[in-house]
């Protein structure tokens, strides 16, 4: 989760749209030359949710056997959207949930698949590729939660409102505010076009001119949410973020843009390996060394 430097000669990126128009691109791109983009951690500016029906019922927490922490949404009882770059390491993952009795359950991850467009290894500055990836759990989760459906998902148009969920820190240098869950609300400016193609979601008062909501270390794969409390929908995923515009002496990748893969554009793919994952029997899929067994392959450089 630790923040990676980019190099500036790869940014051939453009701001389609967006609030403000050529200039929010141009500050984007500003940001993202002078900054540190990284795979998104906690929320900032975030609030925590103690909601039984509200994101709890639907967004948990990701951890692997080496420490690191993501976030993901439930699309059915055994089934987990995420980002790639959260599970692309060989190690075993587990997700952790919260019933309505604020109770912590672990579940262990048996199969999983990563967009085959990702590209493990790549900078966030060259965006690796489609980073989606489902998780398959060793069994379903109860009545206490509340799987969205990815399927009809609409686009994140410009100027929208949305909410980011996720079990990130609130700030890179306080890591033991992790593992509790915080919402916040964000608007879309647009969508950036490297190797791939995400929106960009950032504070609606600020506009990451200075430090504000956003993604941090630990919000990787949490959802991007449109509706609210009994009517959330799933539109994006959370891939990583950058810091604000306006920074200190001390830099963070944190509290800018937080960039989104859209799901309505990946429909399709997430689909095709739900029901793919579904016919998975458990006992076909038991992990390997405590590994998962991995549905498809992904691209390598």
């Amino acid at each position: 989760m630790s923040p990676r430097p980019i190099r500036k000669a790869g940014l051939r990126a453009r701001l389609r749209g967006g609030v403000g128009g050529g200039l929010i691109g141009a500050a984007l791109l500003g940001a993202l030359a002078g900054l540190l983009p990284a795979p998104a951690a906690a929320v900032i500016n975030g609030t925590t949710t103690r909601d039984p029906n509200g994101a709890r019922s639907f967004v948990v927490r990701i951890e692997s056997t080496e420490g690191e922490i993501c976030s993901g949404t439930l699309i059915a009882p055994d089934l987990v959207l995420s980002a790639a770059h959260c599970v692309m390491r060989p190690a075993g993952y587990t997700v952790i949930s919260v019933d309505r009795g604020f109770r912590q359950h672990r579940t262990q991850v048996i199969a999983a698949t990563m967009h085959p467009d990702f590209v493990p290894g790549t900078t966030p500055e060259e965006q690796p590729g489609v980073d989606l990836a489902l998780l398959k759990l060793e069994a379903p989760l109860g009545a206490d939660y509340a799987p969205l459906d990815p399927r009809g998902a609409a686009s994140i148009e410009t100027g929208a409102p949305v909410d980011i969920a996720g079990f990130g820190v609130v700030a890179e240098n306080r890591r033991g505010s992790a593992r509790v869950l915080r919402l916040a609300h964000l608007v879309s400016i647009g969508s950036l076009q490297v190797a791939n193609r995400v929106t960009v979601v950032t504070d609606r008062q600020r506009m990451a001119e200075t430090s504000g909501a956003g993604a941090c270390l630990g919000d990787s794969g949490g959802p991007i949410l449109a509706g609210g409390p009994g009517g959330y929908r799933i539109v994006g995923v959370v891939s990583w973020s950058s810091g604000a515009l306006q920074q200190g002496a001390r830099r963070t990748a944190c509290g800018g843009f937080t960039a989104v893969t859209p799901v309505a554009e990946h429909a399709g793919w997430i689909s095709a390996r739900s029901a793919e994952l579904a016919r998975i029997p458990v006992s076909d899929a038991l992990p390997r060394g405590n590994r998962p067994v991995w549905t498809a392959r992904t691209r390598r450089r």
